[in-house]
């Protein structure tokens, strides 16, 4: 079920990508006394989503990493074959990784959790002791370099913001307009700058990957009926502190938005504290959902859980169609399409997902993808 509304919730952010890649102003820019709907569309994506599910995307990836790997070692004895079997799986994640990133969409995310998996694979028979306190260097070493990096990413004023508009409107005609040729070349170039951004970005995945091999070695995860009270705390921690921190770093990034050239938000501030924010709101999710009750629970199971048994073939499915109906190499609806449409576009995909996941999965015990980086990864 997490993993079904990790799958939607980060939809919810990448379907503005699609339509104009991923090195641009996130949320493109809107016309003079723009509609309603439009700003509360984006008020909303901003706010209770844009950072908020690819860290538990994330999270579930280091919970999955550790059932996997010892589910392994169980069946091929020894920890070495287990994580030599494991390498293999994370290879081919690599490889498919690379692939969308180069051909589909330039905001891939499967390269970067390919290499942090193979960073963090020498813990996986790591004692808990360990696991812990490298989660706490990597962390602090994070958030240091962030502090360092804040000023760095600051305008200067109303040339840096001209020039800024003047890229993004460059990139945003290439993108839903431009031919397949263009469009390839830009997304190329855009996917090896992503690269580079992820590496700066690794620690922090690390981090949300080891927080996962805890919850699974602890048990918050795997038996949360047992850690209620934790749960608890988390959810009253997280809806409480970082719902209002997000509706305000929400509200700077739509003013933004509304009117690039404001002076009342340092735009680049309130991102970097809306990435800060994000993960404390995720967690409040994941804590709601540990505490949810049985009718919640059944019902969500229902719609969400054959989703998320789908996660990769789901994922790299939104690519496809996002890239297909917004980009000019497709149909190039993003050049028309405007904020309150391209959100209602995301909702009928999601609701098209879950029907097609229920669907398939009555036939078959995996997704199409799963079904193929799990053959791949068998023959080495």
């Amino acid at each position: 079920m997490l993993r079904g509304i990790a799958v939607f919730g980060i939809l919810l952010v990448n379907i503005w990508g699609f339509a104009w890649g991923t090195i641009s102003l996130r949320y493109g820019t809107l016309p003079a006394q723009p509609p309603v709907p439009d700003q509360l569309g984006i008020f909303l994506v901003a706010a209770l989503a844009q950072f908020k599910f690819y860290p538990i995307f994330a999270y579930l990836f280091g919970a999955g990493f550790a059932l996997q790997t010892r589910s392994l070692k169980r069946q091929l004895g020894s920890w070495e074959q287990a994580q030599t079997a494991y390498r293999r799986r994370l290879r081919w994640l690599l490889v498919f990784g690379l692939l969308h990133g180069f051909l589909v969409w330039s905001g891939d995310v499967l390269t970067s959790y390919a290499v942090a998996g193979m960073l963090i694979l020498p813990l996986a028979a790591a004692r808990l002791s360990r696991v812990r306190n490298r989660a706490w260097l990597v962390a602090g070493g994070f958030l240091l370099f962030m502090c360092l990096l804040i000023p760095a990413g600051r305008q200067d004023g109303a040339p840096d913001t001209a020039q800024e508009l003047q890229n993004f409107a460059a990139r945003f005609a290439i993108y839903t307009q431009g031919n397949a040729w263009a469009v390839a070349k830009l997304r190329a170039n855009d996917f090896l700058v992503s690269l580079l951004y992820a590496t700066v970005m690794l620690p922090h995945i690390i981090v949300l990957f080891l927080l996962g091999i805890l919850s699974v070695r602890f048990g918050w995860l795997t038996r949360p009926q047992r850690h209620r009270r934790l749960w608890r705390w988390i959810c009253g921690v997280g809806l409480g502190t970082g719902l209002p921190f997000n509706l305000l770093a929400a509200w700077a990034v739509t003013a933004q938005v509304v009117d690039p050239y404001q002076q009342v938000f340092d735009a680049a501030l309130f991102e970097a504290l809306l990435f800060a924010g994000g993960p404390v709101l995720a967690a409040g999710y994941v804590a709601a959902l540990m505490l949810a009750g049985p009718v919640v629970l059944r019902w969500l199971a229902a719609w969400l859980a054959p989703v998320g048994r789908m996660a990769l073939s789901n994922y790299l499915l939104q690519s496809l169609l996002g890239t297909w109906l917004l980009q000019g190499s497709g149909l190039g609806w993003g050049a028309a399409i405007r904020p309150a449409e391209m959100l209602g576009l995301a909702v009928l995909v999601m609701a098209g997902q879950v029907l097609l996941s229920r669907y398939w999965l009555r036939y078959f015990r995996q997704g199409p993808m799963e079904a193929l980086w799990r053959r791949l990864a068998r023959l080495g």
